[in-house]
């Protein structure tokens, strides 16, 4: 960076007091750095979103420095991802915050004096600083004119992840002592940045995650209908609107093509054939777009040469069709007026084809331009993949029954296609596995890389305790803040165990415990959380000891759930009676424990569902996962054992007594029966 200009004049003492009525210029022993450093770790720790905590920031520091103008720009390595801009403004005191800027070579930010307060300063660094003053310009007001400028990189991990801009409007000369607080306060922002970016890559995984979940659901959807017993139109005017409602198009047409010749066994290439397409299926999004009169014409039915967007289509079949608008369409007068260009002047259209025959064809429109991703485009052929097995089945058996008698070599045909779709069928199965391990693994590698940053929030918050100097409110915040980051740990951790247990089929680590014994210290650790709720233990053990040969971990957790179960679910002032008995049943040596409580009752509807992932009892507002019961169920399972719920209701009472039995072999030590099967 070249050496920066001095000002050939000094400002005016007359209008130096109007700009900055508090009297001269920021002095670094006024401010130190150590109380603005404060200031910043305070709203880092306190802000309820990370670009409320950039505009506090730029805040905190444009009043500090006594600047006209103060910019936090993020800086990524990231193409994908895009900068944002904190800007405070001293003019009026206006606060303006624009995001998802990108930089501009015309759009150059001219300083005639422009500074960094970086000791060693790369070439790099000077380029960072150009590009993000001239983002954050682009929001900074046409009345405020930059003459000085002190800006610094924030580097995080060895790399910038961000620039501080101090702009005044006055010719200025930058003190040593203001450089050295900037130099100070560049480890918090830096953090600042880090969080941000933090947050866009959390955001960025969320909305994949989203994207992904919605894909899932209307395979499985799709699935389900093409397996169903639903009539061929309704289960085509499902599967439309499925397919539209999750890759949130405006609207959705289905149009099927009837040939003078059904089967349509021979064409010409490039030949259009005498064909009428008739819209089976529509759907559209609750919108005003739907309620434009366009959309409510009567006409559903067109024949294949009158319409060029269909003919385009249908000649190059198995290939998507994509209309961004009027302009890409070669004849707009002979395009179907079903499909109401001038609203929805969007339209992507997928050919509905099987073995050379094009069967007909799935419309998705928009009233704007949109850039569809080859994931959609994928969902979209497999859609129409589908749609057109499901034509063929029902048009195969239609011409089977009719004509079985008279056409021997049809029915043969038929077998051969019906053969084929089966086919068809089970590589899609093997294709939803491979999705679904995918799936495990992604579960994995997000939950690591989500309990990473909550880890070190918990360890930040645990520094400022130890630093010292907050007051009770404070306290109180860091002691929640911290609370939550323990709670979504275990429920990661939670998640985790259930995922390896479901993958991981290992033999049980097994060791002799005093059945006993055990019990009665899990007893003890939940005396006082029952006790604050009325709830009282009882115990009913053998008078002998009473051994098991288990997994000691696994089977601590086990109760340790069931006993949270019962203190969250049981009514005030009632009893939880925890019962252990040992038997005999039919030559397998077997340890039952119940656990038994009073509170209100499971339906038989609920019963069946109450053990799976993030399934809850209906009308029960206790907060909690849904996970607990299913990691119980996974962990008796790891055990080799079993365990039922059952509801009885009580007589003239509202409440029910809820028993969950619990079966655990008594395992020897010199015995190779395990199984190692679930």
């Amino acid at each position: 960076m070249n050496k920066p200009l001095l000002p050939s004049k000094r400002l005016d003492e007359v209008d130096r007091q109007k700009q900055y009525p508090h009297g001269a210029l920021m002095q670094h022993q006024e401010e130190p750095a150590y109380h603005l450093v404060q200031k910043i770790n305070k709203i880092i720790a306190s802000s309820s979103t990370p670009k409320r905590m950039l505009q506090d920031i730029a805040k905190v520091l444009g009043v500090a420095f006594k600047v006209d103008w103060c910019s936090l720009v993020t800086v990524s390595l990231e193409v994908s991802s895009e900068a944002i801009t904190a800007n405070w403004s001293v003019q009026e005191n206006l606060e303006l915050s624009e995001t998802d800027e990108m930089f501009s070579s015309a759009q150059q930010l001219d300083l005639p004096v422009m500074e960094c307060a970086s000791e060693t300063l790369t070439i790099e660094d000077i380029s960072t600083i150009q590009k993000s003053l001239a983002i954050g310009r682009q929001s900074l007001p046409l009345t405020i004119k930059a003459k000085a400028v002190l800006a610094i990189p924030t580097r995080f991990g060895g790399k910038n992840n961000g620039v501080i801009g101090l702009i005044k409007s006055q010719p200025y000369n930058w003190t040593e002592s203001e450089k050295k607080l900037l130099n100070a306060v560049e480890p918090c922002c830096a953090i600042a940045f880090s969080q941000v970016a933090q947050a866009q890559q959390i955001a960025g995984q969320n909305q994949y995650v989203q994207t992904y979940v919605q894909h899932q659901s209307l395979i499985k959807q799709l699935t389900v209908l093409s397996r169903s017993n639903l009539e061929l139109n309704q289960m085509l005017q499902l599967a439309l609107a499925s397919t539209a409602e999750a890759l949130q198009a405006d609207r959705g047409l289905l149009i099927l093509l009837k040939y003078t010749d059904p089967l349509f066994r021979t064409r010409a290439k490039k030949q259009i054939p005498k064909a009428k397409a008739t819209v089976v299926g529509k759907w559209h999004k609750e919108t005003e777009i739907a309620l434009t009169p366009q959309l409510d014409t009567s006409e559903t039915s067109f024949f294949l040469a009158d319409c060029s967007l269909c003919q385009r289509a249908f000649l190059d079949s198995g290939k998507p069709l994509i209309i961004n608008d009027d302009t890409d369409l070669q004849d707009t007068l002979t395009v179907a007026p079903v499909f109401a260009l001038e609203v929805l002047s969007a339209v992507l259209l997928m050919p509905l084809e099987i073995q050379g025959k094009v069967l007909g064809f799935l419309v998705l429109q928009q009233a704007v331009a949109r850039n569809w991703q080859s994931t959609e485009l994928n969902i979209v052929q497999m859609v129409c993949a589908q749609l057109s097995n499901a034509i063929i089945q029902t048009q195969t058996l239609r011409q089977v029954q009719t004509l079985v008698d008279e056409r021997t070599a049809q029915l043969q045909r038929s077998l051969e296609v019906q053969a084929k779709l089966y086919e068809v069928k089970r590589q899609q199965t093997e294709q939803l596995q491979k999705l679904n391990d995918l799936k495990d693994e992604f579960l994995s590698n997000i939950s690591d890389r989500l309990r990473h940053p909550l880890t070190r929030m918990r360890l930040a918050i645990r520094n400022l305790r130890q630093i010292g100097q907050l007051n009770e409110r404070q306290i109180k915040y860091a002691d929640m803040i911290e609370q939550d980051c323990t709670d979504e740990i275990n429920l990661i951790n939670d998640l985790l165990t259930l995922q390896e247990l479901e993958t991981r089929h290992e033999r049980p680590q097994l060791e002799t415990t005093d059945l006993s014994a055990k019990i009665h210290d899990l007893a003890a650790a939940f005396d006082s959380k029952l006790a604050d709720k009325g709830i009282s233990l009882s115990l009913d053990l053998p008078d002998s000891p009473l051994t098991l040969e288990t997994e000691v971990e696994s089977f601590d957790r086990i109760l340790q759930e069931l006993l949270t179960n019962a203190s969250k679910y049981s009514q005030h002032d009632t009893v939880v009676h925890l019962q252990a008995t040992h038997q005999v049943n039919q030559q397998v040596d077997q340890v039952i424990i119940k656990m038994i409580n009073i509170g209100h009752g499971i339906s038989e509807e609920e019963a069946t569902y109450i053990f799976d992932r993030f399934r809850r009892g209906k009308g029960r507002w206790t907060p909690g996962t849904g996970l607990g019961l299913a990691l119980v169920k996974s962990l008796v399972q790891h055990l080799n054992g079993a365990i039922a719920v059952e509801s009885t209701p009580i007589e003239d009472s509202s409440l029910s007594k809820i028993c969950f039995t619990l079966t655990l072999p008594q395992f020897s030590t010199e015995s190779d029966s395990y199984s190692q099967s679930d």
